[in-house]
């Protein structure tokens, strides 16, 4: 793993918190992006050299939705940006994580991304994240 790719905020209103998140970072957030496939609406900021990423549901039946629903908003997951997604997901499976996703999906920021079951990380949920060339 190469470094913190960003932190992943599960927010209730995507246009409220980006004003929250702009008085707090005195920046607005540089995309809003929406990816289909996961159900969620997101905003990205850049604060220094990292990333916060906030995640609205799309609808109900989003992971996003569901989490707000058991948790409220918080922290979400925590993204590490690698550079062989591939070979680092064989790498945690022969470690013992055990993997949400059998094969990298497309995510937002023009990512592929897969992720590791919170039961297996001390109850955070980790992202993998490689740039899509």
């Amino acid at each position: 793993m190469d470094k913190i790719e960003h932190i992943g905020i599960a927010v209730k209103d995507i246009n409220r918190s980006n004003e929250i998140f702009k008085s707090l970072f005195n920046k607005p957030h540089y995309k809003i992006e929406e990816v289909l496939s996961e159900g969620v609406k997101t905003s990205f900021f850049q604060v220094g050299p990292n990333k916060i990423e906030l995640l609205e549901a799309a609808n109900e039946d989003s992971p996003i939705a569901k989490f707000i629903a058991r948790k409220g908003e918080g922290i979400h997951h925590i993204a590490f940006a690698v550079s062989d997604i591939r070979s680092e997901m064989s790498r945690l499976e022969k470690e013992g994580f055990q993997l949400l996703n059998k094969e990298p999906k497309i995510g937002a920021d023009n990512k592929l991304v897969a992720f590791l079951h919170p039961k297996s990380s001390n109850g955070v949920l980790v992202e993998l994240c490689q740039e899509r060339n």
